[in-house]
């Protein structure tokens, strides 16, 4: 076996709370495993600034310091956790083949894919800039700190009316902005949009830049500039938060071709369960579900995987 190959009983792909949680697990049963976080370490939380629905943390935590939690656990019971990247995986045989950006060949007995979705943003620059700092893609994680003011949402499909009208209970106004004359949510969701009353959509419309202060480390969002794409005609929006409710993006590429995915890119896997179509290969987390996208329900995913892992090495 060459000196950049290695075998392992159970490799572990991303982090954020699926991957950790499965780590955490699959050490304590003495599955040694072997974890590689992506690009982004933690995941979709190192980007939130506060998590306050996440058990356990009565006080709140930020979502760094969240994952950094979750990573020392994972150590503490032997998960050898590494920077880097799978770049090719080869998933027709066991053990399974994955290549790394590092050089190494892992060959796995068992593969966790905890890989996540990406959210969806328009691609301005100030939505970067202000990227946890009023800037978010999940209401239901971060709604709560925009009780009692004024909001954007971007979208019009389902997930932007959810969204939209998640808010609207919260928030003493919501201002939806979609670039058609329709909305593309199903009958039932514009019915709830347009039967809520603090809630406007803004027809025909695009958003032009987020604006807000940054003094030092207080960023924080001011306002929304939205135009017309027909008249041309630009308003400011004097809002505290914007909601990107444009969809999610599975980081699922590396495995086109060999594992079973939805037309989206979602993995498929069997029902109450994190197997996929070939035996050995656990999906969990926001990979594998396009549903609800917690923390908590990716991190209960991460768990089922470890076990089922642990279990299907038993059986053989």
């Amino acid at each position: 076996m060459s000196e950049n190959t290695e075998n392992v009983k159970c490799l572990i792909i991303g982090s954020g709370p699926a991957g950790y949680t499965a780590a955490i697990y699959a050490s304590r049963a003495d599955l040694k495993p072997v974890m590689y976080e992506g690009l982004q370490p933690g995941g979709q939380l190192i980007t939130t600034t506060e998590v306050d629905n996440f058990p356990g943390y009565p006080e709140g935590v930020t979502g760094p310091d969240m994952m950094s939690d979750l990573k020392k656990q994972a150590e503490r019971f032997g998960t050898e956790v590494r920077f880097g990247l799978a770049t090719s995986v080869d998933l027709s045989k066991r053990p399974f083949k994955v290549e790394v950006d590092d050089g190494k060949t892992i060959m796995a007995e068992t593969l966790i894919i905890a890989t996540g979705a990406t959210a969806r943003y328009l691609g301005l620059e100030s939505e970067e800039r202000f990227m946890g700092a009023g800037v978010s893609a999940c209401a239901t994680c971060d709604g709560f700190f925009y009780k009692g003011k004024d909001v954007v949402v971007v979208g019009g499909g389902d997930t932007a009316a959810e969204e939209a009208t998640y808010l609207a209970n919260l928030c003493n106004k919501v201002h939806l902005i979609h670039r058609r004359d329709e909305l593309r949510a199903s009958k039932a969701m514009q019915q709830k949009v347009f039967n809520t009353p603090n809630l406007e959509v803004h027809w025909d419309s695009h958003v032009k830049e987020i604006v807000g202060t940054e003094e030092g480390f207080n960023k924080a969002v001011t306002g929304v500039i939205i135009t017309n794409k027909f008249t041309g005609e630009e308003t400011k929006l004097d809002v505290d938060g914007y909601f990107s409710a444009i969809g999610h993006k599975p980081n699922s590429e590396l495995f086109t071709g060999q594992l079973d995915m939805n037309e989206v890119g979602y993995l498929n896997t069997k029902a109450n369960s994190t197997a996929t179509n070939v035996e050995g290969v656990f999906a969990c987390g926001d990979i594998q579900d396009p549903t609800f996208r917690q923390a908590v329900t990716a991190a209960g995913s991460g768990c089922m995987a470890a076990i089922e892992a642990e279990r299907f090495l038993g059986e053989q």
